[in-house]
């Protein structure tokens, strides 16, 4: 009997092994890495991070005192940016996915997405302080920031949306058509509800890349540490606070990496909320479904 099938199975065996090996660096590099972020955020920062510091305002440009304001200006425009960009990402991202029958209008809202995710962020930045501050008039606020925020993340929650309804199976769209419903209430009843991990995922990554810019919220929402009492008042993120005492403001570097360390854990709480809030939808979907 001839050795060659033994010899070729052994050598299969072996590239799947290596081919696994390599797989589980790559993992234990990106989880390597995190570890070290945090581990690193930690020793430098941590001791300077207590309820106090969390619930108390900012006093001499920062250096004293704590970041009560600036956790919340920067809440306040992420709500902001979520509330202007998710609606509206979604509905653009359906109109990607059904609008088969005008392609044109699909590519040329695709392309426009896509100039949208290449434009630098200072230059969201001007153009939020252009049009936003200036000639709708809101002036540096809040609002001006988190609308701009929303310019930016626009892209992400598209296509990460657009891409979920495009990986629900076949099946679930011809079943929808095969009992008569309408495409709208395919979408609103079967899709949506299916693809809710992509469009959460999306909603994550948006809302990271939200959380760190400083460049686009400094020119449209200021960088006041006072308490904001409306969207209209100015404020600063947690970002530009960050910057702005690792930069600016002497010996203002310890309290850099204890706001940095405070943003770092604001990053996986709003993660840790999404991912919860889309796993009782999906539960709550399937049970009202059943």
């Amino acid at each position: 009997m001839s050795p060659l099938p033994g010899l070729m199975a052994a050598g299969g065996r072996a590239r799947d092994r290596v081919g696994f090996a390599i797989v589980w660096a790559a993992g234990s590099v990106v989880v390597a890495a995190l570890t070290a972020l945090v581990v690193s955020m930690l020793r430098a920062g941590g001791s300077g991070v207590s309820f106090a510091y969390l619930v108390s305002l900012p006093e001499r440009a920062g250096i004293d005192g704590g970041i009560a304001s600036v956790v919340v200006s920067t809440l306040l425009l992420l709500l902001v940016a979520l509330a202007a960009a998710a609606p509206l990402g979604l509905l653009t991202a359906v109109l990607l996915f059904e609008a088969t029958r005008t392609p044109r209008t699909a590519k040329l809202v695709s392309r426009s997405l896509d100039v949208l995710a290449c434009v630098p962020s200072i230059v969201f930045g001007l153009f939020g302080m252009k049009l936003f501050c200036e000639v709708i008039g809101l002036g540096w606020s809040i609002l001006s920031g988190g609308l701009t925020l929303a310019c930016m993340i626009m892209p992400v929650v598209v296509r990460s949306t657009e891409q979920a309804l495009r990986d629900v199976p076949a099946d679930q769209r011809l079943a929808c058509a095969a009992l008569g419903t309408s495409r709208w209430g395919a979408l609103l009843h079967v899709l949506v509800p299916a693809a809710t991990p992509g469009i959460v995922a999306g909603i994550v990554l948006a809302t990271g890349r939200a959380l760190a810019e400083t460049a686009a919220v400094l020119y449209t929402a200021g960088a006041s540490l006072r308490m904001p009492a409306s969207l209209i008042d100015p404020g600063r993120a947690l970002a530009v606070h960050v910057y702005t005492l690792a930069i600016e403001i002497p010996g203002g570097a310890p309290r850099a990496t204890s706001a940095a360390l405070v943003l770092l854990v604001l990053v996986g709480l709003t993660n840790a909320l999404a991912y919860c809030g889309s796993a009782v939808f999906r539960r709550w979907r399937l049970g009202s479904a059943a």
